[in-house]
């Protein structure tokens, strides 16, 4: 028999509100500007970067993402060309490229993707920062596990 603090209570707990969170996330429709352009998951880890950490370069993106430059840059190559992204020179260093939401494509990225944010705020506010990197962690793990080949 499980109690409510036993691992096996929590999984089972964890695998009730998953598909319902998941569900409800899914309902949250792109605004229609951006509706058209078949945005991946891939496309809105890129767009959720640059909104919370402002405009970085290829090379950075590419590590914060955990994926290879040439991957951010075909997906800034395809984001560029729907007028979502721009790139612009470097002031400090003008062989790289700085990357970041176009002005136009910025409210509607913001209007999408902040209730997001808002709500991982609110469910990790009560938490410290020990709490805080271990529910991270957890999810990370979690993550793994799928990821294996």
């Amino acid at each position: 028999m499980s109690t409510p603090e036993s691992p096996d209570a929590a999984v089972r707990e964890l695998l009730l509100v998953m598909p319902r969170l998941i569900g409800r996330i899914k309902r949250i429709p792109p605004p229609e500007q951006l509706r058209d352009l078949d945005l991946a998951p891939r496309h809105l880890s890129l767009l959720s970067l640059l909104l919370l950490d402002g405009p970085l370069t290829v090379n950075d993106l590419a590590g914060k993402l955990g994926v290879a430059p040439t991957t951010v840059s075909l997906l800034v190559g395809d984001l560029s060309r729907k007028g979502v992204l721009e790139r612009r020179e470097d002031d400090t260093d003008r062989r790289r490229r700085i990357i970041d939401i176009s002005t136009d494509s910025r409210p509607a990225i913001e209007q999408w993707l902040s209730p997001g944010a808002k709500a991982w705020q609110h469910a990790l506010a009560p938490l410290d920062a020990g709490q805080r990197r271990t529910f991270v962690d957890t999810l990370l793990r979690y993550e793994q596990f799928f990821a294996r080949d």
